[in-house]
Order: structure tokens, then C-alpha cells, then sequence
């Protein structure tokens, strides 16, 4: 996401960045480039030229000019400014009554019923409430059954009536069943149109008065830029709703809606869709996309989502394992299934600092692990456990097995092996210490 604006933001900053004279003359040519980088990024033109003249003039009242690193200065400011375009802080759903009524909207096509089963699965695991998802689409039957499948897979439970053509009635049957069964929050997905129409935007707001949503959340295609600002304005003169949601952000490389949004409807941002499983949903955290649109990586969310896979349990259990030895190909699996669970590989790399542009290129094979499964699950029990088993005769059997070669085998193996032994020597404190003893003088010692 944002691999474009991020290049351009680069460029534009580049002659801040060495050892040249910076004036104030430069300051205004790197800030009108800026402008025509977030313009190339759909944002709404008031927006950037608001954006860049704040700024600017941030910039040269804080002495910019005269600093020791003034490029790093004015990125810092840049920094700050694109977070508090964007929100500023970060703002969850809001939770109250019961049940909690959220109502979705947003136009056909936008990902709306996906994310209210995206945003029942983190109500459910994050949240640790019971909610109750609504089918209130009463033009499409595909949107009833996909909220169905959805409620299958998350194992939440769908409310639905194909007979009932009011959404009304549908929504306040939906509410009374959750108050009997106990479901705390009740997610209501509405109709949606190819575009805006009288009747789309009368029925919602019927809909609205009649029950009472404690929050209404816009759900939107990040990917239409510019058109999805101009939605949200619409929805938000009508409904006055408390949110936005970003959908298909991990598609977006320009990132206009994200930018301009905020600024045009007075709304924050709550959530972004950044995939397809039902657990690529992120809150939304000004400041950390700010560092992404800036090069700068993504390290806490990073390890937020490594703490979530991963509980100090299980890294107790691990580190004695590697302490003794012990760890073998079942530890070696489990953990590759654990970093899988954590997101798109690409997009966990590029939240490392400075990675992001190395990998903007890359093809990062999604099913590059496969190959890696159908090795160890080629093994026998025991062979996991004791990889030293693995003879030449074995490894022929396990690629065959794995419809992999025998050097793909003998990789995995060796790449296994270095593992081990880069966590022994990490866990032994000696180790360490004799290494950096042999290292020779003058090197760098950390």
C-alpha cells in the first residue's frame, strides 16, 4: 500500500536529506513536490495544498534552517502533520447498551458484508463479545448467503428472513432474537447500490430512526480514491454515521481515500481491510501509517501481531527446548504455521524499517511454505523429532514423498540445522561472550 506516494515523498525529500545548503526557497520547491506527490495520490486538491502550507510554514517557524539535520526536521514534521491528516489518535469501535446495534453502510461492491463478518470475528476474539450478524439486503439473495458461509466460518450466528422485504422488520426481529439468546452486539448489514439513489439513502435512514444504531459505520473501497471521499461526504450529510471503514487497502499504492477522508467528512477512520481472510482486519493507527507512507516501517504492529500467535507460555516451552536441544522439526513446523497465521508475508516484511522498498518489487510467493509442509509432513514421527535420522536413503524417500527434489530436502535440512544452532548459541550467554571475545579489535561490537 502507499508504494507510490512513499517513492515520491522520497524523491521530494531527497535534497533535504545530504549535506547541501537548505533555504528557504528549497523548503517551498520540496513542499510543492510533496503537493504534486499527494496529488498523484488522489487527494483532494484543497487537502494537499492545506497540507503542504501547514508545513511549510511549521517548518520555517521551527527553525528549520538553521537546525543540524534540518532534512530529518522537516520529514519529522511532514510525519506529524500526515498523522493528524489522518486522525491523529487511533479510535475503536464504541461499544454501549444492550445489545450494541452497529449498523453498516457504503455502495455495492464495497466489501461491506465482508467486513461486518471481519468485524464479528474481532468482536469475538478481540473483544470477547457475542454478536449476532443481520441480513438486511433484501434485493440480493447472494448477500444473504454469503453472510451465511461467513457466519460458517467464523462461527457466528446469521439472523435472516428471505420471505421479509423490510429491512425494518428484519432488523427489530433481529434485536429482540439477540436480547432473548443473549448476543451483546448486533451487526446489521444493509443494501447497497451501484450508486447513490433517493431510495437507497431514504431506506438506510428509515432504518437509522427506527433502530437506533449506536454506531454507523461507512464502509468504503479504498481503491476508487477520490469517488470514495465524494461517497462518504454523501452518506455522512444523510446519516451522520461515526466511522469509516478503508476496505482493500493492501491493494491501494496511491492511498488518496486514507489521506483526504478525514479532512472532508470530519470522520475518523476506524478499521482497515487489508486481505481476504476473515482476519485481515487492523485498527487504524494515524501514526503508524504515517511511519508507513514515510519508509519508516511498522514495528509495533509488527509485534502486536507476533505477540497475538505467540504466548509467553509457548516461547517458555520453546526456549527450553532450544537450551536442551531439543528443537526439532514438529517446533520448526508449528512455528512456520504461527508466522502464516500472522498476515501477508510481503506486507509483515515491509513493516520492518527500511525493508519496505527493498520488497516492493519482490514476488513473495504466498505458497512459498508448502514445498517447506510437504517435506516434514513427508517424515515419520520419528524423523521430525530426530532429524539426524534423515540418511541419504530417507531423504530420497521423504522428496519423493513430497513431490520435492532431494536438494530441496538437503536445503531445508542444512537451513534447519543453522537455525538451530543460531538459537543455541543466542540462548548460551558464553557463547556469545566467546564470539564477541574472538572478534577481531577495532570491529564493532553492537
Amino acid at each position: 500500500m502507499f508504494d507510490n506516494l512513499q517513492d515520491k515523498l522520497d524523491r521530494a525529500f531527497k535534497v533535504l536529506k545530504g549535506q547541501g545548503k537548505i533555504t528557504e526557497i528549497n523548503v517551498a520547491e520540496t513542499m510543492k513536490e510533496v503537493r504534486k506527490a499527494l496529488l498523484d495520490a488522489d487527494v483532494n486538491y484543497k487537502v494537499a495544498k492545506t497540507f503542504t502550507d501547514t508545513v511549510k510554514e511549521k517548518a520555517l517557524g521551527q527553525n528549520v534552517l538553521t537546525s543540524l539535520s534540518p532534512g530529518q526536521l522537516l520529514v519529522k514534521i511532514t510525519h506529524d502533520e500526515l498523522a493528524q491528516l489522518m486522525g491523529g489518535t487511533k479510535e475503536d469501535i464504541y461499544l454501549a447498551g444492550n445489545p450494541t446495534v452497529i449498523l453498516m453502510s457504503g455502495l455495492q461492491g464495497s466489501g461491506k458484508t465482508t467486513f461486518t463478518g471481519k468485524l464479528a470475528l474481532y468482536l469475538k476474539t478481540k473483544k470477547g463479545k457475542n454478536p449476532l450478524m443481520v441480513a438486511c439486503d433484501v434485493y440480493r439473495p447472494a448477500a444473504i448467503d454469503q453472510l451465511h458461509v461467513l457466519g460458517e466460518q467464523i462461527e457466528v450466528e446469521v439472523f435472516s428472513n428471505k420471505e421479509e422485504k423490510n429491512p425494518i422488520k428484519i432488523a427489530e426481529a433481529a434485536i429482540k432474537q439477540a436480547k432473548e439468546k443473549g448476543n451483546n452486539v448486533v451487526l446489521i448489514d444493509t443494501a447497497g447500490r451501484l450508486a447513490i439513489d433517493e431510495q437507497m439513502m431514504k431506506e438506510i435512514s428509515d432504518l437509522k430512526k427506527a433502530v437506533k444504531p449506536n454506531e454507523i459505520l461507512f464502509v468504503v473501497d479504498s481503491m476508487t480514491g477520490q469517488d470514495a471521499v465524494n461517497t462518504a461526504k454523501t452518506f455522512n450529510d444523510k446519516l451522520d454515521f461515526d466511522g469509516v471503514i478503508l476496505t482493500k487497502l493492501d491493494g491501494d499504492t496511491r492511498g488518496g481515500a486514507a489521506l483526504s477522508i478525514k479532512s472532508v467528512v470530519n470522520k475518523p477512520i476506524k478499521f482497515i481491510g487489508t486481505g481476504e481472510k476473515m482476519d485481515a482486519l487492523d485498527v487504524f493507527y494515524p501514526e503508524r501509517m504515517a511511519d508507513r507512507i514515510l519508509g519508516m516501517g511498522d514495528v509495533v504492529t509488527l509485534v502486536e501481531r507476533a505477540q497475538e500467535q505467540f504466548s509467553e507460555e509457548e516461547a517458555r516451552k520453546l526456549n527450553k527446548k532450544i537450551a536442551t536441544n531439543k528443537f526439532d522439526f514438529n517446533d520448526f513446523l508449528a512455528q512456520l504455521h504461527q508466522i502464516k497465521k500472522m498476515g501477508n508475508i510481503k506486507d509483515l516484511v515491509g513493516m520492518i524499517p527500511g525493508m519496505g522498498k527493498a520488497v516492493k518489487d519482490m514476488d513473495i510467493d504466498e505458497n512459498a511454505f508448502k514445498g517447506i509442509e510437504a517435506i516434514i509432513f513427508s517424515m515419520t514421527p520419528e524423523e521430525r523429532s530426530k532429524p539426524e535420522l534423515l540418511n541419504g536413503s530417507r531423504r530420497q524417500r521423504v522428496a519423493k514423498g513430497s513431490g520435492q527434489g532431494v536438494p530441496e530436502v538437503n536445503k531445508l535440512l542444512k537451513q534447519f540445522e543453522d537455525t538451530r544452532k543460531m538459537m543455541r548459541m543466542m540462548n548460551d550467554k558464553n557463547a556469545m561472550a566467546k564470539m564477541m571475545r574472538a572478534m577481531p579489535k577495532g570491529m564493532p561490537r553492537g
